[in-house]
């Protein structure tokens, strides 16, 4: 089984093989064609972004600079802004609902290093998906940690650190973060 199988599958792999760094590359060359383009010629998702993404709806817009590890663990819903700032580390999928919108400096993370230093200092690691409902506003400067699913609706106040699920309607503030 290749690394990309075993990341794919959630299971431990190593980051440091040659095919991932050939993906990682090809994401590294869309963010920076899609960070260096002219304001006045993004009236939606860059047509670099848009082709490294696994799946996005209309009218989704993000602003840069912008980073991601892949890209192709990607999938926007419909009517998605994603503010200045943002890092998503797709390496597992990453699925942000309909007419969601992210602050400025937000963090998605899917991947956990190896808690023995050995390994991690082999690169390896697991990744673990993240869900983001429709309707959910996530505030300045958050963080959502792996594996986390966020409801409908919910509100992730700045600052937060998004450690497990939450609820759909909910809003959670703090590190790590607890209901409003």
């Amino acid at each position: 089984m290749s690394e990309a199988d075993k990341m794919a599958a959630g299971e431990w792999y190593t980051c440091l093989d040659p095919a991932l760094e050939m993906w990682r590359s090809t994401a590294r060359a869309a963010v920076h064609a899609h960070n260096q383009a002219a304001p006045d010629t993004r009236t939606s998702l860059s047509a670099a972004l848009a082709d490294l993404f696994a799946a996005h709806g209309g009218d989704c817009y993000i602003e840069s600079p912008f980073h991601c590890s892949y890209g192709f663990n990607i999938h926007l819903g419909s009517t998605v802004y994603i503010n200045a700032g943002c890092t998503i580390l797709d390496s597992a999928p990453v699925h942000i609902g309909d007419h969601t919108m992210i602050g400025p400096g937000v963090q998605i993370l899917c991947a956990q290093h190896h808690k023995d230093p050995d390994k991690r200092r082999a690169g390896i690691e697991i990744a673990h998906p993240v869900t983001v409902g429709k309707d959910v506003w996530i505030g300045a400067g958050a963080i959502i940690m792996p594996g986390v699913i966020i409801g409908a609706a919910a509100i992730i106040g700045a600052g937060a650190v998004v450690t497990q699920d939450v609820a759909p309607a909910t809003t959670v503030i703090g590190v790590p973060a607890r209901p409003a």
